[in-house]
């Protein structure tokens, strides 16, 4: 039998992000739907759920029956008009403020008694995307997951002065529910809380390979085998107390100064985006990528994660 949760769910997109939460949603028991643009839209959203789940009960985290279940839970639609007793919507529509904020008019007019819209956008602030809801903004807020998010558990939830606490409790509630690490930012800012770190990161990591310091491989060695294992386990502020704040002042005060503070994009990404060496999609970034290469590098990326599959499955 189904395990359906009470509330029932909408996303809007059918791309990799919509149909990875529609496999997380329906996997934890939430009554699905989600809204194309086009029937071929739709179809290739059901693919790619499909090719989750065949993933899932190959690792042998899903049984069949209960992948049947899962999929008894999700239904598409092309039309608003199916998503009027929605309780919770999730926009995934592409980084376009006229494309969000139609999505939001058409909810408002056909959604009677949705608790919150949750866009999963990575680079737009609430503050902007409220304005989209015209009759309550307040129930606007960002839920932004790590690709894929039914399989990356974490996700920040962004607010802004205009957001009602009942909607991010809601939103927060259901993201929980599903066995995500909901992170609270507690106010809008560019990058949010872990594309902020990440780039962070990354500035400094060009910088070396800019000056000479080190290629490219071996700084991903570095990362690879030194502090980043240690971090899936403990947090930075945590290694930090543990390590003595003096001895951190101590290295700060020595080596902060010699880091990089560049304001923009560095000349190592500008250079080759500029003659077209986008990364796997081009077959060439920083590094070059085959078939294989790519195969493999997808596996190991996921590895981390499987630990964190946490769903609550429906019972059959």
């Amino acid at each position: 039998m189904l395990n359906t949760k009470p509330q029932k769910i909408a996303v809007i997109g059918t791309g990799m992000m919509g149909m990875s939460l529609a496999a997380l949603f329906t996997g934890n028991g939430y009554d699905t739907t989600v809204l194309a643009t086009k029937a071929a839209s739709a179809e290739r959203g059901r693919r790619s759920y499909d090719e989750m789940y065949a993933v899932l009960e190959g690792r042998g985290l899903v049984s069949r029956a209960q992948a049947a279940a899962c999929a008894g839970n999700l239904h598409f639609t092309l039309s608003y008009a199916d998503l009027q007793d929605v309780d919770a919507v999730f926009e995934c529509a592409v980084e376009d403020k006229a494309v969000k904020f139609a999505i939001y008019q058409q909810i408002e007019a056909h959604c009677k008694r949705f608790r919150f819209v949750a866009s999963t956008t990575s680079a737009m602030a609430p503050e902007t995307l409220c304005e989209g809801l015209q009759s309550c903004p307040g129930k606007l807020v960002v839920a932004h997951p790590f690709n894929p998010p039914h399989l990356v558990p974490f996700v920040e939830l962004v607010k802004c002065a205009c957001t009602e606490e009942a909607a991010a409790s809601a939103a927060y509630e259901i993201l929980e529910s599903c066995g995500r690490k909901v992170c609270v930012m507690k106010k809008s800012a560019p990058g949010f809380i872990a594309n902020r770190l990440q780039h962070a990161l990354l500035r400094e990591a060009i910088y070396m390979v800019e000056q000479g310091l080190a290629d490219p491989r071996d700084i991903d060695k570095a990362l690879m085998y030194s502090f980043m294992p240690r971090y899936t386990s403990v947090g930075l502020f945590e290694h930090q107390d543990a390590a003595g704040l003096d001895m951190v002042q101590s290295i700060e005060d020595h080596l902060l100064r010699d880091l990089s503070d560049a304001k923009e994009t560095p000349a190592f990404v500008r250079e080759r985006v500029a003659r077209g060496d986008l990364g796997q999609k081009s077959g060439r970034g920083t590094y070059d990528w085959t078939d294989a290469s790519r195969a493999d590098f997808k596996a190991r990326a996921a590895a981390p994660y499987w630990q964190y599959f946490n769903w609550d499955l429906p019972q059959v």
